[in-house]
């Protein structure tokens, strides 16, 4: 047989029998992994990322449902959140620190005015992992008592914050509590390495506080070192005082929603100014911030929710002596007027909150409670007569 032949005819073989190997050994590999995945809870979640998020089987049946979201996810998923209670960050979002990292896995947002017309939010992770969150900025007193809603002691990370004594002292505050190196996770208090700062993560120079990361893992990894993880010192569950919200067990079809909508939120000026866009498609909301596409640091991809609730409540300067009396409060305890965004719809709502610790309720305007859409819930709090447009 000819020379050119046979080696034609070998490498031909050779591609044959490396590519049936391949397929082998990946089905193969992939079985495993699931087995060990199912068996042992200890072993879930494999880091395939460069912004060290755990993952979880996708091929897993979605069969339990998170409590703050109602998505529903795998069961590996759920045996790893069960160990654990709510992750509240403070992530901030002057241009500076623009893209940020994580937020788009976190199950809720509370986004609002902090000094100077910047926004800053609040963001609570429980069902999903983020792996690296920041940039990490300080602490609020109007954003303590959201986070409070989320069962007994639920964690709450943020480097330093408000202590001018007075109304707004959100450090005060959170001593008050009992939170001092328990719940709370301050970077003041835990430091290098569950806090480092990366100077290059946002690919542009920035100053020093738009450099402060963490990772959801390790914080969590902190918490239980202090005896918290689904429970309590006390052996007390964390959910056993949470109130969660109603969520609808079918979205309606592509054909029932509507072509558009548009929520603009003006904020403080262009450079903040929040414009979600809604998509029949996907049934979700697209978040641009100061005039583009909003990124998520980690994953590439633009904000979405899938619940928009705009909360107006009474907004007030704290007249504690801060310079330019910039720190602001806000009503957060009581009741007003909200605006529910979800399927492309708008619903006009009301809003209340007996204490710190309490839920905000939300109903329609007849006092029945509202059934969000399973997914992200993003809430807005504005000043009461704060214009919000809608399209």
């Amino acid at each position: 047989m000819n020379k050119k032949v046979l080696v034609l005819l070998s490498i031909i073989i050779f591609i044959i029998v490396a590519g049936a190997s391949y397929v082998f050994f990946s089905k193969h590999t992939l079985t495993s992994q699931e087995q060990a995945t199912s068996a042992n809870p200890s072993n879930l979640g494999t880091v395939n990322n460069d912004y060290d998020a755990l993952e979880f089987n996708p091929n897993l049946p979605k069969t339990e449902t998170c409590p703050l979201t109602g998505v529903k996810y795998g069961k590996d998923q759920e045996q790893w959140w069960e160990t654990h209670r709510p992750l509240g960050v403070m992530i901030e979002n002057e241009i500076d620190a623009r893209p940020q990292s994580g937020i788009n896995a976190a199950d809720v947002t509370y986004e609002t005015l902090a000094e100077g017309g910047i926004t800053r939010t609040l963001n609570v992770f429980y069902c999903q992992d983020a792996g690296i969150v920041g940039p990490v900025r300080s602490a609020r007193t109007y954003f303590l008592d959201w986070i409070s809603e989320y069962g007994n002691s639920p964690l709450y990370a943020h480097v330093g914050g408000a202590n001018t004594p007075g109304p707004a002292n959100a450090l005060g505050q959170i001593g008050d509590y009992g939170w001092n190196n328990y719940n709370d996770m301050n970077q003041f208090s835990i430091g290098f390495p569950v806090f480092y700062r990366d100077e290059t993560r946002q690919g542009h120079e920035v100053a020093t506080e738009h450099t402060m990361y963490s990772v959801t893992t390790k914080l969590w990894a902190v918490a239980k070192s202090r005896g918290l993880t689904n429970v309590d010192k006390n052996g007390t569950q964390w959910d056993s005082t949470f109130v969660p919200y109603k969520f609808a067990s079918s979205a309606p079809s592509v054909s029932e929603r509507p072509a558009s909508q548009v929520i603009s939120i003006p904020w403080s000026g262009p450079d903040y100014a929040v414009k979600w866009t809604y998509s029949p498609k996907d049934d979700l909301y697209y978040r641009d911030n100061g005039g583009i596409p909003h990124i998520d640091r980690d994953t590439h991809k633009q904000l979405t929710a899938s619940n928009i609730i705009i909360l107006f409540q009474t907004q007030n300067y704290a007249d504690d002596g801060y310079e330019n009396n910039e720190h602001l409060l806000y009503g957060t305890i009581g009741s007003g007027d909200a605006l529910v965004f979800e399927n492309g719809k708008e619903t006009q709502a009301k809003w209340s909150k007996a204490n710190r610790t309490a839920r905000t309720i939300i109903t329609d305007t007849n006092g029945n409670a509202i059934s969000f859409t399973p997914g992200k819930m993003w809430f807005e709090i504005l000043a009461i007569g704060a214009e919000v447009d809608v399209q």
